[in-house]
């Protein structure tokens, strides 16, 4: 298995203007073969509305199982972090998150839950899977209840 070279864990890193600058890092996997899932849940994730520049929050729910590697939680949430002031639209964030993970991680299976809360009166909630979850997996539910605004 490669070797990895950290540069945040342990070091003070101050963050990202965008997420194009931003590294994510990975870790060897100390149980590759094993069908097990990791769960990171963002329920504070923001980044900016490309057109208008005002904030958007979303609770994302980042589910996948490990191929050969693992992503460094750091790194991620430093990416995570350099969305603030990145403006896109919920479509192209949720995506680029999962995209971006999916190719630095190479896992077995990845999925993304993007609940975005309400701009404009509507709420946009974006979902992406690498496709069938292996066979066996325990895969429980996002947990994220539907948005029902005051009801």
């Amino acid at each position: 298995m490669e070797e990895t070279q950290l540069t945040q864990l342990g070091r003070e890193v101050r963050g990202y203007a965008n997420p194009d600058e931003a590294v994510l890092e990975r870790v060897p996997n100390p149980h590759p073969g094993t069908t097990y899932l990791v769960r990171f849940a963002a329920p504070e994730f923001t980044s900016l509305c490309p057109v208008t520049g005002q904030p958007d929050f979303a609770h994302l729910v980042i589910d996948y199982v490990p191929g050969d590697w693992l992503v460094e939680s750091k790194s991620l949430k430093l990416y995570l972090g350099s969305f603030r002031n990145h403006g896109a639209f919920h479509e192209d964030c949720t995506l680029a998150i999962a995209k971006r993970l999916h190719e630095e991680l190479s896992p077995v299976w990845i999925r993304i839950g993007g609940y975005w809360y309400p701009r404009g009166g509507i709420p946009i909630d974006v979902f992406w899977q690498s496709g069938q979850p292996p066979e066996g997996l325990w895969l429980p539910d996002q947990g994220v209840a539907p948005y029902r605004g005051r009801g």
